[in-house]
């Protein structure tokens, strides 16, 4: 897609992007997402697809829904991360760049997403 070649979808990287059409509970919408997948993957013209978060405004609780403070990311209030909505998306979907999160949210992200994929050895309590 040419709108993407040559810009970054680094881990981390706040998109928007247009998630309908969906079914049953999925988010829906155009909403901010954070870019998850292995850059090295994303760019690779081949695999048109990457894996993204979405993000909303609505707060929640627990592991599944870390805090993204809007600091410069392009983000106009404190949102959360939706672990539990973590979904593929062609790359065609995305509509706008925005800036990144920090390390310490993309860190909260990433111990969400080894707790809903069953990838941490011990819980976390």
């Amino acid at each position: 897609m040419d709108r993407v070649r040559g810009l970054a979808l680094d881990r981390g990287r706040l998109l928007l992007v247009e998630l309908d059409p969906t079914l049953g509970h999925e988010h829906r919408g155009t909403r901010p997402c954070v870019v998850v997948s292995d850059p090295a993957i994303n760019s690779d013209q081949r695999y048109p697809v990457i894996a993204v978060v979405p993000v909303t405004g609505t707060p929640g609780e627990g592991a599944l829904y870390p805090v993204i403070s809007p600091a410069g990311n392009g983000l106009s209030k404190t949102s959360y991360a939706l672990i539990d909505q973590l979904r593929s998306i062609d790359k065609t979907r995305i509509r706008r760049f925005y800036g990144s999160i920090s390390k310490t949210e993309l860190g909260q992200i990433d111990l969400g997403l080894r707790l809903f994929l069953g990838l941490l050895e011990e819980p976390v309590s």
